[in-house]
């Protein structure tokens, strides 16, 4: 008999435990794509439960509490430190907040309950803070109007209050609520780059969510390659951060020293306009950042296109030979030939080039990117926050039907595997991201300054065509910066991406990932224009990405989406943008616009038709045997 149980009285207990499970409703989960570092736009998503909180309350009180009633409740919920601090301000009266506190006690216990229905006991446990288990549950799973328990529940409240606990326990009820709207949280892809706080998003999930999963996307790459050692994925990093005003994250949050980088940058550039660095948040940048961030963005791109050239030379399977391009500078470093056509360079900034070795890093440019690298390698908290993206993460995910990932799918025009060939051997589709998921993961576990594969792999997928992360055929930031002519500076996107229309392309690449055709594939990667449906394949494909980050604003005309799956089918959820933190509290302003509903399902789904109840099932069966 299995170890854990000592009497078949056990056994029976533990089967019609789990089938009581197996009857309850699925819970919610939410898809969150391309944060971009907006911290508190996918904060207040995250306390909101996409619109659910609001939604719930509305369903609970409407009839029993006044609109502007319902929202202050709703805004207690998202913020109950900030609305206690205000509220209790207000009230003058020491009776009058007395009963304040029994109103609110009332209304989040009664919140809380119509949350925790199709859970079990055990895990609304868990969302509970350990300070308040005793209390809240005596609170939840009695009958307050039941004359036997009246006097018990009225005590149990008065003492909350005289005690002095009244605040603790408003905050620890209202955290809960949050952590039980929504059962799972997937994020599809590109926590890092642009906005300012990745590492508070990070350190958010980790305090305040269990059930949740990343997708890697093409941004996070860099971050992961960075701690594994690759100096190109490095240099790609730091370059975006200058170019969007934001070198002091490395500082502030990592403990990178820039020090050495910034000097040899002031020492070696001047201003030039290509490299103007660019807010995200509109405002002017101060004259001496936006200075060090030219400079440091120019310094950066030499070296990370030396680096490139030498990546390239020694791995001729990546076929990017396209992108040797120091190499074709003329003797002035005034014009540069591409494809038999010579083109002028404008904003130049070659002088540490050398023609005839163009790949070749200068000895002090060699001293800045071996220091650089060992900090990165070495810094406690990036390895922390990286180790938590790897441990709760994945090139894709199959979860409960659905194929999440955060790009695409390399495909050739006819919508055929395009294969990838490494090493001796070749990989496509669901193989050939097992294959890079493989590689992330011992680059990692094993970082390296050396020039090794799983360091040039890591970096590929950044920029390769055949990146899943990344899906165009070239990565034009050469061109971009120092020639003027719109032609060279596209990048031609995968088939992937206009064959993802198609309800048959979508049944295809279910098949090679073992899934049924009654799933969907959830994207992120591209923002989804205004205009243009995020719904395609027939409702089989989901594009996400609505913009949560700023710079995108103006292309989706949204501050984002989030889909919902719940038990009674999909929903879409835009966002409005987001404006400030402070402005959502004192305004009481929500970020949640519209819910579309995609499918509504003809019987309420259970925890039975989900992978975790498909385990369930299991289990009961290998107990029913042990009988």
């Amino acid at each position: 008999m299995d170890n854990k149980f000592t009497t078949t009285n056990e056994i029976k207990s533990e089967i019609i435990n789990l089938s009581a499970i197996l009857g309850l409703p699925k819970g919610t989960e939410a898809f969150i794509s391309d944060i971009h570092g907006e911290y508190d736009e996918f904060a207040h998503i995250m306390r909101n439960g996409s619109g659910n909180t609001k939604q719930k309350i509305s369903e609970l009180f409407t009839g029993r509490l006044s609109a502007t009633s319902q929202k202050k409740l709703v805004f207690l919920i998202y913020y109950p430190s900030e609305i206690l601090k205000t509220t209790k301000n207000k009230i003058e009266d020491s009776d009058q907040l007395v009963q304040w506190y029994m109103d609110t006690f009332n209304n989040l216990i009664e919140m809380l309950r119509y949350t925790a229905n199709k859970y079990t006991r055990s895990k609304v446990r868990k969302a509970i803070n350990p300070d308040f288990v005793y209390i809240t549950e005596e609170l939840l799973y009695v009958d307050a109007n039941a004359e036997t328990k009246q006097l018990s529940y009225q005590m149990i409240m008065d003492n909350i209050i005289e005690l002095g606990m009244a605040d603790a326990f408003i905050i620890s009820t209202c955290h809960s609520i949050q952590r039980l709207v929504v059962d799972r949280v997937h994020i599809i892809g590109d926590i890092y780059d642009r906005g300012p706080h990745p590492d508070y998003i990070i350190d958010h999930l980790s305090r305040h969510w269990q059930n949740f999963d990343f997708q890697w996307g093409n941004h996070d790459i860099l971050w992961m390659g960075s701690v594994a050692g690759s100096k190109l994925c490095m240099l790609n990093l730091i370059r975006i951060a200058a170019r969007y005003d934001n070198l002091k994250i490395l500082k502030d949050a990592y403990g990178i020293d820039l020090s050495d980088l910034i000097q040899f940058s002031i020492k070696n550039y001047q201003t030039l306009d290509a490299f103007k660095p660019k807010s995200d948040t509109g405002e002017n940048i101060p004259l001496e950042d936006e200075r060090i961030h030219n400079f440091v963005q120019q310094a950066v791109s030499i070296m990370q296109f030396k680096l490139e050239g030498q990546a390239i030379n020694r791995r001729p399977e990546f076929e990017m030979e396209d992108r040797l391009l120091l190499n074709k500078l003329n003797a002035e470093k005034d014009s540069i030939e591409i494809d038999g056509k010579t083109y002028p360079i404008t904003d130049g900034c070659f002088q540490l080039v050398d023609t005839n070795e163009p790949f070749k890093l200068t000895d002090e440019e060699q001293s800045i990117i071996s220091n650089l690298i060992s900090q990165f390698i070495n810094s406690k908290h990036l390895n922390e926050h990286i180790k938590y993206l790897v441990d709760n993460g994945s090139m894709y995910l199959k979860y409960n039907g659905n194929l999440l990932l955060h790009g695409c799918v390399p495909v050739d025009k006819n919508g055929d595997l395009e294969e990838w060939r490494v090493n001796g051997k070749s990989y496509s589709g669901k193989s050939l991201f097992d294959y890079f998921d493989s590689v992330i993961r011992a680059a990692l576990n094993n970082p390296t300054t050396k020039d090794c594969l799983n360091s040039d792999i890591i970096w590929y997928l950044w920029t390769g065509k055949m990146s899943p992360l990344f899906g165009k055929d070239k990565m034009t930031t050469f061109e971009r910066y120092f020639i003027d002519d719109a032609e060279l500076h596209v990048e031609k996107l995968n088939p992937y991406y206009s064959l993802r229309k198609e309800e048959w392309f979508a049944d295809k690449l279910f098949e090679d990932f073992g899934l049924s055709k009654d799933g969907h594939i959830i994207n992120g990667h591209t923002p989804v224009k205004r205009g243009t449906s995020p719904i395609m394949a027939n409702g089989k494909i989901f594009v996400i990405d609505g913009g949560m980050s700023k710079p995108y604003h103006k292309t989706t005309g949204i501050g984002g989406y989030t889909l919902l799956s719940n038990s009674n089918g999909l929903q879409l959820v835009t966002h409005e943008p987001f404006t400030t933190r402070q402005k959502a509290i004192e305004d009481m302003t929500d970020v949640v616009s519209t819910k579309r509903v995609i499918e509504q399902s003809i019987h309420r789904k259970t925890v039975a038709e989900t992978d975790i109840g498909k385990k369930l099932q299991q289990q009961i069966d290998e107990l029913k045997k042990l009988l």
